[in-house]
């Protein structure tokens, strides 16, 4: 089964009309389910994504983008835990000279425990830290 990590960034881009890569988005959106069979995140990239499109697009656009994920078969939440965090910390302190937030690093560590290659993201830093960052 084929898995793509789905970034904070790429779900603002799908959902907000005003984002720049709206469109790229939700191009690669619609068609993501022929290639991918499930589509995996954080309940930190939840957390971010439901603060950016509720500040940028209304309370209702937000609730309505969470009940759509969250009755999704295909999305999967997968809740940070204290090891999944340590091992985030880990590729902080190893990419020291990097912006990465926490979020970030949580996302990789998850996708490196997973073996997950593939990011649905408009956000470089899975690019630096050695992930396929999709839409190219």
């Amino acid at each position: 089964m084929k898995r793509i990590f789905v970034d904070t960034s790429a779900w603002v881009a799908v959902t907000n009309r005003r984002d720049q890569y709206h469109e790229t988005a939700g191009t690669f959106y619609k068609g993501i389910f022929k290639e991918y069979h499930e589509l995996l995140t954080t309940n930190l990239v939840v957390a971010e994504t439901y603060i950016l499109l509720r500040l940028d697009c209304g309370p209702k656009a937000a609730l309505g983008w969470w009940e759509r994920i969250a009755s999704s078969l295909k999305v999967k939440i997968i809740y940070t835990d204290p090891e999944l965090t340590g091992e985030a910390i880990i590729i902080l302190r190893k990419y020291d000279d990097q912006p990465f937030s926490l979020t970030d690093a949580v996302s990789f560590a998850l996708m490196k425990k997973m073996k997950i290659t593939d990011a649905f993201a408009f956000d470089v830093h899975f690019t630096t830290a050695g992930f396929v960052q999709l839409p190219q």
